[in-house]
């Protein structure tokens, strides 16, 4: 929704109808996860991608049949079959899709309030119930201070808004399972809870030619990128012009007065001592996902020694991703920043690193976030 979100509305302030397809559950090996959509006008116009390329031909055919009829389906796509590329995902991996129509002026009512807040940078969550159960089709939408709109039962509401939230605070989207009252541990209704909570964010500490090269693809990667560095002739907007902001400060000091979560990521390219030791201390008191931290195998001994004097224990210290990056024999800044970025997704989504071609099983890991 995010990446659809303004072609969406340009549809919805034209009065184009429209059919949303949403991938709302995965099993084995899939090339999209959960929340993944694409969108499909009367015309036959599309924006979007639920596979990249594997079943959007059915899916398409089913946006137009949901467009037609206005009653939503809920379709499975698995393996394909022996003539290969047919409907089916090649990589072996099974997908539920839900294509829904948004053509009813309530449809664009919930668009135009869940593109506004996503605009501001607020969390939202929106739960939909799933066919094949009563009140298919109904919505609820979960901000932090309130939701509106009813799935048709006051204990299913109170339910998915429990759940949505704590979707919300780990940034995942899912598909849960409820009795008609909400119940847990039953399956008498499905719901497909979509989040949108802001970007996770990537603090680089130290403005250098490896910061830059981080912070751009830091921004690629989607993060909301902040450069940080005490010396002002260094953190300046003109060496950084992709970050989202650039700030002189100390960078223990910045770091212990602004918002961390367990989705930031925390780059500290600086190696120099008076820099590192009170930051990483700082650094390791917070939740953040990923503490990535430059320097050369002698720099870290030395940089462990003087962070066990600060009292730091052992456990906090295998927080460290040090020397920073993954193994790819980088050199340029560039490269560089591609290693650290590699580190990162691998962290993210439990990778091993290794070449794929030496490894069996599952390409594709959508269990940790």
């Amino acid at each position: 929704m995010r990446e659809l979100l303004s072609e969406l509305r340009a549809w919805h302030d034209a009065g184009t109808p429209f059919a949303l397809a949403t991938v709302v559950s995965v099993r084995g090996s899939a090339p999209r996860a959960p929340g993944a959509m694409m969108a499909v006008t009367a015309d036959g116009t599309v924006a979007g991608s639920v596979s990249g390329g594997c079943v959007e031909g059915a899916v398409y055919e089913a946006a137009g049949e949901v467009l037609a009829t206005g009653t939503p389906q809920l379709q499975s796509y698995g393996i394909s079959d022996d003539e290969a590329f047919g409907v089916g995902l090649t990589c072996g991996g099974t997908i539920d899709v839900l294509v829904a129509p948004f053509a009813a002026e309530a449809d664009r009512t919930w668009l135009r309030g869940v593109g506004e807040t996503v605009a501001r940078g607020e969390p939202v969550a929106v739960a939909t119930v799933l066919p094949d159960a009563a009140g298919a089709g109904a919505r609820r939408v979960v901000r932090a201070d309130g939701a509106e709109g009813s799935l048709g039962d006051e204990g299913l509401d109170a339910a998915v808004t429990d759940d949505a939230r704590g979707l919300l605070a780990q940034g995942a989207t899912g598909r849960q399972w409820y009795g008609i009252h909400g119940e847990r541990r039953m399956q008498d209704v499905s719901v497909f809870i979509q989040t949108y909570a802001p970007p996770p964010r990537m603090i680089v500490f130290g403005a250098i030619d490896h910061a830059a090269a981080t912070a751009r693809i830091g921004s690629f990667l989607g993060y909301r990128v902040t450069v940080c560095d005490a010396r002002p002739a260094f953190a300046t907007r003109e060496r950084f012009p992709t970050a989202d902001e650039v700030v002189r400060a100390w960078p223990h000091t910045y770091l212990s007065g602004t918002d961390v979560d367990e989705r930031t990521v925390l780059c500290v390219l600086t190696h120099d001592p008076k820099f590192d030791v009170p930051l990483l201390v700082a650094a390791l008191r917070t939740p953040a996902a990923y503490i990535g931290v430059m320097g050369s195998r002698r720099t870290h001994r030395v940089r462990l020694a003087r962070l066990r004097d600060e009292g730091v224990s052992e456990a906090d210290l295998a927080r460290l991703a040090s020397p920073v990056g993954l193994d790819l024999g980088a050199r340029t800044p560039e490269e560089t920043a591609v290693s650290i970025a590699a580190e990162i997704i691998q962290h993210r989504w439990g990778g091993t690193g290794r070449p794929l071609g030496e490894l069996s099983g599952a390409i594709h890991h959508h269990g940790r976030r």
